[in-house]
């Protein structure tokens, strides 16, 4: 036997029990994001269960991504060549009480993890609407939720632990990495493999949510500092069809802030007499409980059960984050195109979000409010309306969310995240020969 052919099979012998324990191939079906509007570009799907799988993985692969939950709208996880999928490494690794932070492997999901923090007395700074998503794709996205006082999920990141391009593994902190840190918790999937992550937490809390229905735009234009700052969060719905906020969710902590629970006006709108649903027509029955009836931090914050999904999923998302200053007059502007946005639409949230030092957070440098859509599943529409909206958005340099649909421009973003030519620079101190970037990236970041 040739030598070659012998080392070529001696190596597929030795490593064949290490391969199954964490590959899964799927010829027959490529995957789906959980909308269902994107089918991923390669069947070829990885699932390690440890960061020693991880690292043999990243080895002997050319090309890859890594995949969260597949709560991204657009390409911005897919891949051609091979997906890696940190699904089966979803636990907790350490909970440091003393110095309030808790390590979790990257798959871990906040909707698992919140429930054991609140059982050891702690709770997280803030959440996403939906606790079905995973912690560490949640902020490499820079995904977020609500209050002026909060920033997004990424900003209780303290350390990382990456897979990088060479199967090298690579820890970096806040206190210690500087620049590299910051650029790499919204790494955009760029830096490698996320197979750890270590976050901020704070002493567990309950809280009240409270919605009110039909609050008039006047008084949202008078008053919008105080309205959004009623609460710890505060969402504002709306299907720009009515000269009104449809709906107002106030959530706030029950030791020492407002109870709501009998005020049955708020600037103009209408206390709700029963628990509500973003979109009205629809069944509260997966949503968080509503009414001022108390309940630990994680059953209220997010407006999601993590028992539930939120809808069919048939569904587009487009997100655009804007300087707070500039909140009434985006506002307004989005306002005035309600005809056109209406007939294809399923509902509008408005949300605040606090300023943060991340390098590739749509909230860096700049307390934001952030305008989103959740569209019919209707793109040859939708993909007409976005430049329409991001046009009138434009004078407020408007940035997306990551993980949704937009159409600006690459060169557009570039002006607009003014650490990005510091960032690829970093990233590619780490992956080279972009292993880890794929056409999304390609076009959107890493454009020339």
């Amino acid at each position: 036997m040739k030598r070659k052919i012998f080392l070529e099979i001696s190596w597929a012998l030795a490593a064949a029990p290490l391969l199954s324990s964490f590959r899964e191939f799927l010829p027959q079906e490529r995957l789906k994001n959980w909308a269902g509007n994107l089918e991923y570009s390669t069947n070829n799907i990885f699932y390690p269960k440890s960061t020693d799988e991880v690292q043999a993985l990243v080895k002997r692969t050319n090309k890859l991504r890594p995949l969260g939950t597949r709560h991204c709208f657009n390409s911005i996880a897919d891949s051609k060549d091979a997906l890696l999928s940190l699904r089966d490494m979803n636990k907790v690794v350490s909970l440091d009480e003393q110095g309030q932070t808790v390590t979790v492997e990257g798959g871990m999901k906040y909707g698992d993890l919140c429930p054991y923090l609140h059982g050891k007395g702690f709770a997280l700074h803030n959440l996403a609407s939906l606790p079905h998503i995973s912690v560490a794709g949640s902020c490499a996205t820079a995904t977020h939720g609500s209050g002026v006082g909060n920033g997004n999920l990424a900003t209780a990141v303290q350390a990382l632990e990456l897979v990088t391009a060479d199967g090298s593994v690579v820890n970096l902190s806040r206190s210690r990495d500087g620049d590299k840190f910051l650029a790499a918790v919204v790494g955009l999937g760029a830096f490698g493999v996320v197979t750890k992550v270590t976050l901020k937490v704070q002493p567990t809390f309950m809280m009240r949510q409270n919605v009110y229905e039909r609050l008039p735009m006047d008084e949202l234009k008078d008053n919008f500092e105080k309205i959004v700052s009623a609460g710890y969060s505060v969402s504002l719905f709306t299907d720009w069809q009515q000269n009104n906020i449809n709906e107002v969710w106030i959530k706030t902590r029950v030791e020492g802030e407002l109870d709501y629970s009998s005020v049955t006006t708020f600037y103009g709108a209408k206390a709700a007499r029963k628990n509500l649903h973003p979109i009205a027509e629809l069944s509260a029955e997966n949503c968080t409980e509503q009414m001022g009836v108390p309940g630990p931090w994680y059953e209220r914050m997010p407006h999601f059960k993590m028992g539930f999904m939120p809808s069919s999923g048939k569904e587009l998302q487009s997100e655009y984050f804007i300087p707070r200053r500039n909140a009434v007059d985006a506002i307004l502007a989005v306002s005035k195109m309600g005809k056109q946005i209406g007939p294809h639409l399923f509902i509008s949230e408005i949300r605040t979000i606090a300023a943060d030092d991340l390098w590739m957070s749509p909230c860096r440098n700049q307390d934001s409010v952030a305008i989103h859509f959740t569209w019919k599943q209707e793109w040859d529409a939708v993909s007409k309306l976005l430049p329409l909206i991001e046009r009138e958005l434009s004078p407020f340099n408007a940035r997306p969310h990551w993980g949704k649909l937009f159409t600006i421009p690459a060169e557009v973003l570039a002006s607009r995240y003014e650490k990005l030519s510091e960032f690829k620079k970093i990233v590619t101190q780490y992956d080279p020969a972009g292993k880890f970037r794929n056409d999304f990236l390609k076009s959107t970041v890493f454009h020339q």
